[in-house]
């Protein structure tokens, strides 16, 4: 059978690959543990999936409006006015299948065949295949973990061209944990409007920042140029709701309605009552986050800790989402020579699932996520700690 180029030229996402193979071996009997999976290890909120239950027993199973119930695009920009101080419309808030979906439509929308669009890299696994699919050119700005992973205006410029189009930010960062202040954030959105670049800020993240970094959005800064920035958001990680599928753009009315026709033609609506549970989250309050806070930073200590025992490996302190992004090139030898041969051996020998560094833009590091408990944590990073030492 005769596939499309458009499909040929992407990749099947990394992650999932890496999840789907840890559960293929517990399915054949295997004790495999998971460092690999992207969401929390705490169960939704009770109130939240009370709401999606009485919205059932109530018969809410019907079509909802494409961008989302009213009520709960209300909800939306209610958070941005809590939280950030930020006053907007529900009319510039869509919500989606997950911040995957908003991500997709917004290139979808903005991206036309041979615009470039600048990644940071390491970066999130799907941003350059979003960008393929909408016929545009992935364009990765390569960063350093003695600088955090974090990219600079003179790095942007010396990739930036005149058909560069999107800049995507996302911060806390997928697969490193690190993080931009306000005031660099802002730096950056800056020289891209400088150079009539369109922003898009993934912040899906933003509630998952440790103190004393605190949680840095652009949403004010889309206020002052509100049409040359989106800001991508969603409940899957705030409120550990990932099979839910939830989230939501803020962005200029015009955009929100051409999101809203491509949504409109591929998956209408997101699911009626799980909208009755993300306006529950919304509106209720935000303390099982402070918990879910406090735990990954333990956690990330932890982590940290252990790490600092591989000699040879290089790790940023994560202020923020549950990854550590540290480099182990140095552990590479001739029958392992890369991220993924080195996450396949981990796999083969310690039954421990990490994803390799290359399918974030660095084939130099692994990527290792803390959302797992305290005790499989610790055990985990000894256990490969212990085998980098063999290999080294």
């Amino acid at each position: 059978m005769k596939f499309s180029k458009r499909v040929s030229s992407i990749q099947p996402s990394a992650t999932l690959a890496i999840n789907a193979k840890a559960q293929e071996l517990r399915a054949q009997g295997e004790n495999v543990f998971s460092l690999a999976v992207g969401e929390p290890d705490f169960p939704t909120p009770q109130h939240i999936v009370n709401a999606a239950k009485d919205a059932l027993d109530q018969g809410f199973t019907r079509y909802t409006a494409v961008p989302g119930m009213p009520e709960l695009r209300k909800a939306v920009a209610g958070y941005f006015s809590r939280t950030y101080g930020v006053e907007c419309s529900q009319n510039e808030v869509i919500v989606s299948n997950g911040g995957k979906q908003c991500l997709y439509n917004l290139l979808q929308v903005l991206v036309d065949s041979g615009d470039e669009v600048l990644i940071p890299g390491p970066y999130w696994v799907s941003y350059p295949d979003m960008v393929q699919l909408a016929e545009g050119i992935p364009v990765i700005v390569p960063t350093e973990p003695e600088d955090d992973f974090l990219v600079t205006t003179r790095e942007l410029e010396q990739y930036a061209t005149s058909r560069t189009k999107v800049l995507i930010l996302n911060t806390p960062s997928n697969p490193t944990g690190c993080h931009y202040r306000l005031e660099k954030l802002e730096e950056l959105a800056r020289w891209a409007v400088s150079r009539n670049i369109f922003v898009i800020c993934d912040e899906v993240y933003d509630q998952l920042v440790y103190p004393p970094a605190e949680p840095a959005s652009l949403c004010s800064f889309w206020t002052r140029h509100p049409d040359m920035v989106a800001i991508v958001n969603g409940l899957s990680k705030t409120f550990s709701m990932t099979g839910w599928r939830i989230g939501y753009v803020l962005a200029q009315q015009d955009l929100v309605k051409a999101m809203s026709k491509v949504q409109g033609q591929s998956t209408s609506n997101v699911c009626s009552f799980a909208q009755k549970g993300a306006l529950a989250g919304l509106e209720d309050s935000f303390a099982m986050v402070g918990e879910m806070r406090a735990s990954f930073a333990r956690r990330r200590d932890l982590a940290l800790d252990i790490i600092g025992t591989w000699k040879g490996a290089v790790c940023p302190r994560p202020q923020g989402a549950f990854y550590v992004f540290p480099r182990v090139d140095a552990f590479y030898n001739d029958r392992v020579d890369s991220s993924t041969e080195l996450c396949k051996v981990i796999l083969e020998e310690e039954k421990i699932a990490l994803v390799p560094g290359q399918a974030f833009g660095d084939d130099r590091c692994v990527r290792i996520s803390y959302a797992v408990s305290d005790e499989v944590l610790k055990d985990c990073l000894s256990r490969i700690g212990a085998l980098l030492a063999r290999l080294g």
